[in-house]
């Protein structure tokens, strides 16, 4: 049977993304056919420089005969991007490649009814530059997606799911809501059910210490208690809120499949404390199923060569059934 290919942007160009590609599919041989969307003349100029010899095979952006691939050769689709070393700082040099390769990675995607997705990671200082909170947002944006999208941080002994993402702390409180929390529980059980067969359990978590503040009306009260208690009415069965500073102790991880927090490093923290990268990046609610490696552009080991492939590998591993 003909695989279904996995579709790969490398995000920003000055970063460690193309470096942990060429890692993963020298460690690994993949059945599902791999399309990389970004600049040849960068791949092959970090390829040489890295040590790496693969032979590319490009093809156009309106290819769509995907079951003649295969990956002997790195399958490429070219997006021209000018620069002067392989190996530069990041800056806004690079938002008009990264736009047109995420611009192209949706069409041949959406028009061909595409189902994997991944994308290196990109600077939320340059490229998002306000517009949107994270490439979570990005996607869900260009998508029209009014449905509601959610982060789920995936590894197979736990999960956790921020209700919040790319937040400042003093903002996290606007941004929390009864509804926003039904929907995020609900995406994470079809998903869930879809992928695995089976429903999580599922813990959530307050937003303040001791899921308790000295002011009258708390979120736990005004808003988390009152979301749990619209869900189990649902027969969507979940526990909490919990104090974030014990719901991570062995005891009670081993009686949940994910962890929903109230903000970001809540959860993503001691998530990475537990697992260090071993994790990928899950958007939920998209028409096609998003993984990114779980960690940024890391720009400051850029060329070094010491990066670990482990989240990549992790990911598509995960597609490629």
């Amino acid at each position: 049977m003909n695989k279904e290919p996995i579709i790969i942007v490398g995000g920003e160009p000055n970063s460690i993304f193309l470096e942990i590609f060429f890692k993963s599919i020298k460690a690994h041989d993949y059945k599902s056919p791999l399309i990389i969307i970004a600049s040849k003349e960068l791949l092959q100029q970090q390829m040489k420089k890295l040590g790496f010899n693969f032979k590319i095979n490009t093809i156009n952006k309106n290819f769509n005969q995907f079951f003649k691939l295969n990956n002997k050769k790195i399958n490429l689709i070219n997006i021209e991007y000018k620069f002067d070393n392989c190996f530069e700082k990041i800056s806004s040099k690079s938002n008009n490649y990264i736009e047109e390769s995420f611009k192209t990675a949706l069409k041949i995607i959406l028009q061909n009814k595409l189902s994997k997705f991944i994308n290196g990671p990109i600077s939320k200082k340059y490229f998002l530059k306000g517009k949107t909170l994270g490439i979570t947002e990005y996607l869900a944006k260009k998508t029209k997606n009014n449905n509601g999208v959610a982060m789920l941080i995936f590894n197979k002994k736990l999960s956790v799911s921020p209700l919040t993402t790319h937040l400042a702390l003093k903002d996290v409180h606007k941004h929390i809501s009864k509804i926003k929390i039904y929907t995020q529980v609900k995406l994470i059980i079809d998903f869930y059910k879809k992928r695995f067969n089976k429903v999580p359990k599922i813990a959530i978590t307050g937003l303040n210490p001791h899921c308790e503040s000295n002011f009258r009306n708390c979120e736990e009260n005004a808003i988390i208690i009152p979301a749990i208690k619209q869900l189990r009415s649902k027969k969507i069965h979940v526990d909490g809120p919990f104090p974030a500073d014990t719901i991570f102790i062995k005891e009670n991880l081993n009686n949940y499949d994910v962890v929903v927090g109230m903000y970001h490093d809540q959860v993503l923290s001691p998530m990475k404390a537990l697992f260090n990268f071993d994790a990928i990046n899950i958007t939920l609610g998209l028409p096609f199923l998003r993984i990114s490696p779980d960690h940024g552009p890391n720009s400051s080991m850029l060329g070094s060569n010491l990066s670990d492939p482990k989240s990549l590998m992790k990911a598509l591993k995960f597609l490629d059934k």
